[in-house]
């Protein structure tokens, strides 16, 4: 099955375009562009740019995808935008290509749902089933893990880490990486707990949710630095995937610091990458 394009849309010479695309009203698709089997433009999208649309990707009215990053250093290098498969871009969504001095690629994994106005800036790496909600902004740079979901209005500062199943809260302005599993409210956000929501949607176990909560309780709570209560959380919850993945995040080196619970005083939390 050929490629549907409608008459008002325009398609330049070089685009590549699987079967069964769909490419609606007054959209314009650039020379540099692929479009993955099935893949659905609506009406009035705009990718541009070296950019590749997985299969079934549908992307709504209004969209831009591709153009080059809001980096006064872009020399105009031919850097990507890499969205994966299964995804829904909705209304008004602006995500951008990368920077050589950031990898070159902006990307967006499979089965992602990005709801309308969010912006996905250069640099950004996207896991898999994550969630933009309205008006989501991410600065470049920034890392999310799979399953995540970002609420509605919430900025997320450039170079910042999201680990996997977290949740940030509607209008939360995050400074600091945010553990997998945790849960960031506020502005400036601090982490609020576990999002038990998340786990319990996500099929996790009792045990496991337990586990997960005394080894938080152990590393936040605790007396001493970060770096020691890690080592003391590992010897007594290390058989836990959950608990080894919050830790290997932790000990990650990242360009921000690891976002704490607000009883923490500030000096700890701005110190808590570093421990």
């Amino acid at each position: 099955m050929s490629a549907a394009i409608h008459p008002t849309a325009i398609v330049e010479d070089g685009a590549t375009l699987g079967e069964g695309v769909s490419v609606g009203p007054f959209c314009r698709v650039g020379a540099d562009v692929t479009l993955g089997d099935g893949a659905v433009l609506e009406s009035h999208v705009v990718v541009e740019g070296h950019t590749t649309i997985g299969a079934r990707t549908r992307i709504h009215p209004f969209a831009c995808l591709g153009g080059p990053p809001q980096d006064l250093k872009f020399d105009g290098s031919p850097t990507r935008l890499v969205v994966g498969a299964d995804c829904t871009i909705r209304e008004a969504v602006t995500m951008h290509r990368g920077t050589p001095q950031g990898g070159g690629e902006t990307r967006v994994g499979d089965r992602c749902f990005i709801l309308a106005y969010a912006h996905v800036a250069h640099d950004n790496h996207i896991g898999n089933n994550v969630v933009l909600t309205n008006t989501a902004m991410l600065g470049g740079h920034v890392t999310i893990g799979d399953f995540a979901i970002v609420g509605g209005g919430a900025g997320i500062h450039q170079f910042v880490r999201i680990g996997a199943y977290a949740f940030v809260g509607g209008l939360a302005a995050v400074e600091h990486d945010v553990i997998p599993y945790g849960m960031a409210i506020g502005n400036r956000a601090d982490l609020a707990g576990l999002n038990l929501v998340g786990l319990k949607r996500r099929g996790f176990s009792r045990e496991a949710i337990h586990t997960l909560r005394r080894a938080y309780r152990e590393l936040f709570e605790g007396e001493g630095t970060l770096a020691a209560r890690a080592d003391a959380v590992e010897a007594r919850h290390g058989e836990s995937p959950q608990v080894r993945e919050v830790l290997d995040f932790v000990r990650s080196a990242g360009k921000r610091s690891i976002m704490t619970p607000a009883a923490r005083s500030a000096a700890t939390a701005a110190s808590g990458a570093s421990d």
